[in-house]
């Protein structure tokens, strides 16, 4: 796809933040201590990248689908974990205030998270109720002006560091499966809230993921969001946006991997050559190119598609996670394979890139998930 010079001149900017500010120091940091670094997010607040898609009446740039992928891309290019900084807000976080959030909450909560200010989180998954989400157990129970919500969601990515959480709890238990849920804004800060641990994880070190337990909370019916019974039909929704971008992650650790593993070929010599002379490893990274340069263009349009209501918008964004998720986990594979021994010690990002792509296959639906919506939309 030819972008205009709008969107180029972003793809400058983001591409120029991630290789100035995304120092060697920070991310050895990240991934030594695995605690969220305060000073980065507030930088990228400050270039409004946390509110890249909200509009501009609540604090954002009124970005699209396009400005948004390209920004994730490529933070992602350099740091998989902070391109997860800008993201949520953009995405799982503001994503159900946008489809369906009044003014005022709008006002009162869009706008601190777009400018940074505030950190949103979207808690859906269970500890019995993964990819079958409307296996929701998580109850909200009507008491006068409030709801009381019990339950315990899991691997909620920003929990340790988050001030408000989107929830999604049964509303109406004489329905079943997906109907009867409802969505809630839920202060974090609120009795009865407990944070769990943050989690141990295999990548995407230094943005914790922990569980959000609610024994009796007591929320505001103010804080209820959208209409009663009917929230999970906008979960859907925010997790096509989601998905988009973590194919836009995906798309940008594969790049990164490419072009660590193009300038470790050049240099790296065996038998008195170059490794890149060799057709076992140009051919690999041929490979690797052609793929990240098919899911860009899938990337890309499935935005653009988004972006103009396209009733295909879903299964596309399906599509785009499944092919850019799987293609980053091969380009990770070969880039680790060219680096050979050196690929699997630390000190090397191909190695980094290998952990991170892991997850794209698995959050925001499994691969298996996406290939469940794809042949939905394709077989009804």
């Amino acid at each position: 796809m030819i972008f205009n010079e709008k969107y180029e001149m972003m793809r400058k900017l983001y591409r120029e933040f991630a290789e100035t500010e995304f120092t060697d120091e920070l991310l050895d940091r990240l991934e030594e201590t695995g605690e969220f670094d305060w000073e980065i997010f507030h930088k990228m607040a400050e270039y409004g990248f946390t509110g890249v898609k909200i509009p501009k009446e609540y604090g954002g740039q009124g970005g699209d689908s396009i400005a948004y992928a390209l920004m994730v891309e490529e933070f992602a290019r350099v740091s998989p974990v902070l391109s997860l900084y800008a993201n949520t807000s953009n995405s799982l976080g503001a994503g159900p205030l946008l489809y369906c959030g009044t003014e005022e909450q709008k006002q009162k909560y869009l706008t601190p998270v777009a400018k940074g200010e505030k950190i949103m989180v979207f808690c859906l998954t269970e500890p019995g109720a993964g990819s079958d989400a409307g296996g929701t157990l998580t109850t909200a129970v009507e008491d006068g002006d409030y709801y009381v919500l019990n339950g315990r969601k899991t691997f909620v990515s920003g929990a340790p560091i988050a001030d408000y959480a989107i929830v999604y709890a049964k509303t109406d238990p004489t329905q079943r499966g997906s109907r009867g849920i409802s969505m809630f804004i839920l202060d974090l800060k609120l009795p009865g809230v407990t944070i769990g641990k943050p989690e141990h994880k295999m990548g995407i070190i230094g943005y914790p993921t922990s569980d959000v337990v609610m024994d009796n909370v007591r929320v505001h019916k103010s804080d209820l969001l959208g209409p009663l019974h009917k929230g999970f039909s906008t979960a859907m929704k925010t997790l096509d946006g989601g998905r988009l971008g973590v194919a836009a992650q995906a798309l940008g650790i594969a790049q990164g991997a490419l072009e660590e593993s193009i300038t470790y070929a050049k240099e790296r010599k065996q038998f008195g050559r170059p490794i890149s002379n060799f057709q076992a490893i140009s051919f690999m990274i041929a490979e690797m190119a052609t793929e990240i340069e098919a899911a860009r263009e899938l990337v890309y349009s499935t935005a653009e598609k988004k972006d103009a209501g396209d009733p295909e918008s879903s299964k596309l964004c399906a599509m785009a996670k499944f092919f850019s998720a799987e293609m980053a986990n091969r380009v990770c594979y070969k880039a680790v394979q060219i680096f050979g021994g050196y690929g699997y010690i630390k000190e090397y990002k191909v190695e980094k890139f290998y952990r991170d792509a892991r997850i794209t296959s698995i959050y925001e639906g499994t691969s298996q998930v996406q290939q469940m919506v794809i042949s939905g939309n394709l077989l009804r």
